[in-house]
């Protein structure tokens, strides 16, 4: 996206909507040239109508205040087919993609060749951290999830006969904790070692649970 100075205002800047606004998944860094800017940035749309919804946001409300002389977009969506409800399954869906270069090849600052290596190096560059943070986010939910069995699997011990309990370490008989953890600030590295504890304490559990209920028999 190659960007250029504009004092126009935008009402739609201030106007109150009854939805948040939506967020980026993900922007790139700005590479300026010149007068020109260009940075990349990856909205959730879940059809073509939401996608050019998320283009008229970045315009109307993002840059409202400075205006792109370009704004560069495309789209990828998993859509219903004609006469399908989803109940079939993965066949009633079809993928659907389109594009629009907004006049980047006519317009704008005279960079030459250079606006498409600084259009690719956003679009790479966007992309990729995309993937970091889905990566991260998947992690966190199987972390989360791990937690919660965790939680039960500690529960269920605790509630055994004091008698036949009073063996158990304090770490695997703690009771539930009301307030979750925040995960939010740690990489995927730390997740997924957070993740391979879960896993073998969930295991420790199982394996004093089963044997607890044997000798209850």
């Amino acid at each position: 996206m190659e960007g250029s100075t504009s004092k126009a205002h935008n009402l739609d800047a201030f106007v109150t909507h009854s939805r948040p606004p939506p967020d980026p998944l993900a922007t790139s860094q700005e590479i300026r040239d010149r007068s020109s800017i260009f940075v990349g940035s990856i909205y959730h749309a879940s059809s073509p109508e939401e996608a050019k919804a998320r283009m008229n946001h970045l315009k109307n409300v993002v840059h409202g205040q400075k205006r792109a002389s370009h704004e560069i977009a495309a789209w990828r969506c998993m859509v219903l087919k004609k006469d399908c409800t989803g109940l079939r399954g993965p066949d009633d869906f079809e993928l659907t993609t389109g594009y629009t270069d907004d006049g980047e090849k006519y317009g704008g600052e005279l960079l030459g060749p250079a606006r498409f290596s600084h259009i690719e190096t956003c679009t790479l560059e966007v992309c990729k951290e995309f993937k970091r943070n889905e990566e991260l986010r998947e992690c966190i939910a199987t972390l989360r999830t791990l937690d919660d069995i965790l939680a039960d699997l500690r529960a269920e011990l605790a509630s055994l006969s004091p008698e036949k309990s009073s063996t158990v370490t304090p770490s695997s008989s703690l009771a539930v904790k009301k307030t979750k953890p925040d995960y939010s600030n740690m990489d995927v590295a730390k997740i997924k070692r957070l993740t391979q504890a879960r896993e073998n304490a969930i295991n420790s559990i199982k394996a004093l649970l089963a044997k607890r209920k044997k000798a209850e028999q």
